[in-house]
Order: C-alpha cells, then sequence, then structure tokens
C-alpha cells in the first residue's frame, strides 16, 4: 500500500513559451520519440505539444535523451496505434520558460473529469446496457489569501487577461510532479468572513491529461 500526502505540495505557473519547433513525426513506442530539426531542448526541459494525436495533444511532457533533431517524449507511451495511429504524430512543440509559484493556498478542490455513458437495451432485451462515451470537462480551483502584491497573483490575473494557456505544475513533498495545460481564471473579487483572511479563486480548465512524473 502508498500513500501520498499532499501536505507541503507547492503550485507552479509557467512564465510563458518559447517560440514553436516543428514536429514532422513521432514514433509509435514506449517513450514516443519526436523528430525536430535543431529544436534546442536539453533533457528535462518542459514542452508544451501539439499533435495529430489528439490524446497526446495540448500535454505538457518532459524532454529525454535529446539529441539534436530528435526528442524522447518521458512518459509517454505512444505505441498503440489504434489510439496513436502510424503517421498521426506530426505537430510542433514550445519550451515552458520560466516557473512562478503560487503561494498563500489555503485549500483546493478539483472538479469534472466523470465518465459519461450511453445507456439503453435492446428491444429484445430484458435489462439495459452501458458503454462508455467520453468524460467531462475537468478542472481545478485553488483559494489563495488575497494580496495583489505577490508574484503568483500578478501571472494568474495576467494569465486570465490574456487568456492564454498556461503550463502549471504541481511538486509534492515527495518530489513527484504532476503537470497541466489549462486555462487559468481569477476571481479579484475576494471574500470578507469575519475572522477569516481575504480570499479569492484561482481556476484551472483543464485542456488535456496531466503528465506525472515521480522525481
Amino acid at each position: 500500500m502508498a500513500l501520498t500526502l499532499s501536505n507541503g505540495t507547492t503550485v507552479s505557473i509557467s512564465n510563458g513559451v518559447d517560440a514553436a519547433k516543428t514536429i514532422t513525426a513521432t514514433t509509435n513506442a514506449n517513450p514516443g520519440v519526436s523528430t525536430s530539426t535543431a529544436h534546442g531542448f536539453n533533457d528535462g526541459d518542459y514542452v508544451v505539444v501539439n499533435s495529430g494525436w489528439v490524446r497526446l495533444s495540448e500535454r505538457v511532457v518532459r524532454v529525454d535523451n535529446a539529441a539534436t533533431d530528435t526528442f524522447e517524449l518521458e512518459g509517454i507511451d505512444t505505441s498503440n496505434t489504434s489510439i496513436y495511429p502510424a503517421g498521426g504524430g506530426a505537430g510542433s512543440a514550445k519550451k515552458v520558460v520560466g516557473w512562478t509559484q503560487l503561494t498563500q493556498i489555503l485549500s483546493s478542490s478539483s472538479t469534472g473529469g466523470e465518465q459519461q455513458f450511453w445507456e439503453g437495451q435492446f428491444l429484445e432485451g430484458d435489462r439495459q446496457i452501458r458503454i462508455p462515451t467520453t468524460k467531462s470537462a475537468a478542472g481545478i480551483s485553488f483559494t489563495i489569501a488575497d494580496d495583489p502584491t505577490l508574484p503568483g497573483y500578478v501571472l494568474a490575473k495576467q494569465a486570465n487577461d490574456d487568456r492564454l494557456p498556461r503550463a502549471v505544475m504541481l511538486t509534492l513533498a515527495n518530489g513527484a510532479k504532476l503537470l497541466y495545460n489549462a486555462y487559468i481564471s481569477l476571481s479579484t473579487i475576494p471574500s470578507l468572513n469575519v475572522n477569516e483572511p481575504m480570499q479569492v479563486e484561482v481556476t484551472l480548465s483543464l485542456l488535456a491529461d496531466p503528465s506525472r512524473y515521480a522525481s
């Protein structure tokens, strides 16, 4: 049995991304290997991938085994050609530039991501059947103490205003990392409750599944 406590987790928002580097192909392998001429990425860099493969597109992925014209998508298994059709992995990658911590987080919650189903019954049947379809849109909300001078608040406000997606990294106390790509919204009207700090809410509207790394 393995249990992980969220205590000590830090949340960081990316400052931005570099110009896109073209990906001409990605292999069906575990992990997938992308071809990108003179991409300039180094091992440990994080990139936001845009891909012809919908399951890969908009994910934040860590670079591994970088060479002059290729790099591995660490932790991304693209070997299933039913999900990742051969020849369909072209696209682009943008390197994530810098991180700013979102501090003074008081609480967090997640919404959405629930499995949806088709339910029905054949005329000749005596019971219904259920087939998984899609999953609902997902998001994460952080309630933070209201302080508009803090760098994380300032960056969240910028992301709220420019409506550009940002990479978001959660680093657990044990060093594990979760990477999201999301639109960020900030409610600038603080709550006013007796004997409680003024609070505002930062909301992440997720664009893709997270990527997870053990360290």
